[in-house]
């Protein structure tokens, strides 16, 4: 498996055959120029993939020829869209994860209770969800998560166990998060691009298209086109024979401490 600490090892190896053969021939700056650009180009494909595992364990899916998926939203809540998703999830008998934001949860108590009540998970999706947030060193990210942990303590007196990190992005700083936390990262691996999709039907075919058994599925409760095309999704990923399950049932992950 591609890892940072084997992806270390690995060039590592490469650097020290190439610095040993410039006692006998001489080496062109530009291949070490090239051995770092290559090594680089790792270390972004790996933060940017949240299924790789590259810098930590990511939960994304299930090992299953069983017929469950698990959806799960990110971003909110937002008063605009959340409560009308929670209809559609209530109306279907759908259960789903919500990794929410700390701050809107402040700003949105009675929503986030709503979401406990109807017997949905929340998960921690970081205080800020700042565009720089994976660019924190380790003890500030842990401080802007552990807001977000204590924004859900003062609403409904939980603390979750499963965070999702923002945009996806993993760094060997989030690692640390994790492991000085207790958390355990939960990613996916059906991303719909909600936040850019602007035709439903496309949108629709794409998620279909996608599903297989054990899938966790990423959705945002801050989407108009979510919640629009929400209940047909539903429908036809059932009449596919697909059961939808809580993401800590198809996971087998412990939600709260």
């Amino acid at each position: 498996m591609l890892t940072f600490r084997n992806t270390n090892i690995f060039f590592g190896i490469i650097i020290v055959c190439l610095l040993l053969l410039q006692v006998w021939v001489t080496i062109p700056l530009i291949v070490y120029i090239g051995m770092i650009a290559v090594y680089f180009v790792f270390l972004i494909y790996g933060s940017c993939s949240v299924r790789s595992n590259f810098f930590m364990k990511v939960l994304c899916e299930a090992k299953t020829t069983e017929k469950i998926i698990a959806i799960s939203f990110d971003d909110g809540p937002v008063p605009l869209y959340t409560p009308h998703i929670l209809k559609v999830l209530k109306e279907h008998g759908v259960p789903a994860a919500f990794f929410c934001i700390g701050r809107r949860i402040v700003q949105n108590e009675s929503l986030i209770r709503e979401v406990h009540d109807q017997g949905h998970i929340i998960g921690n999706h970081s205080y800020s969800h700042t565009p720089l947030f994976d660019m924190l060193p380790s003890n500030r990210m842990l401080q802007d998560v552990r807001l977000a942990d204590m924004a859900l303590s003062q609403s409904l007196g939980l603390k979750p166990k499963l965070f999702r990190p923002p945009y996806g992005i993993t760094t060997p700083a989030m690692k640390k998060v994790m492991a000085k936390g207790d958390y355990t990262a939960i990613g996916w691996d059906v991303r719909s691009f909600d936040t850019m999709a602007t035709n439903e039907n496309r949108f629709l075919d794409k998620l279909m298209k996608l599903l297989h058994p054990g899938a966790v599925i990423l959705l945002h409760d801050t989407q108009k086109i979510t919640l629009s095309v929400l209940p047909r999704f539903i429908l036809a990923a059932r009449n596919e024979g697909y059961e939808f399950v809580r993401l800590d049932k198809l996971l087998k992950v412990k939600v709260y401490e």
